[in-house]
């Protein structure tokens, strides 16, 4: 997830595209959940404070983005 974050910078990528791209799987209402703990991981991992994110983005309403 975080590579495709990096190939595409500024892209705003819905949850549907995220699991799709990463897992090679069709999207089902409950997938969503998994991307967001993946998201919840890296934002650990890779953010200075997770509870505000500078570099992986919450978009509402459309979903993700590496940086603004």
């Amino acid at each position: 997830m975080l590579l495709l974050f990096l190939e595409y910078p500024q892209k705003v990528f819905s949850v549907e595209n995220l699991y799709e791209s990463v897992w090679g799987e069709s999207f089902v209402y409950t997938s969503g959940n998994t991307v967001m703990v993946h998201i919840r991981r890296l934002r650990k991992k890779i953010e200075v404070d997770p509870q505000k994110p500078k570099l992986i983005l919450t978009v509402w309403g459309k979903g993700y983005q590496f940086g603004e």
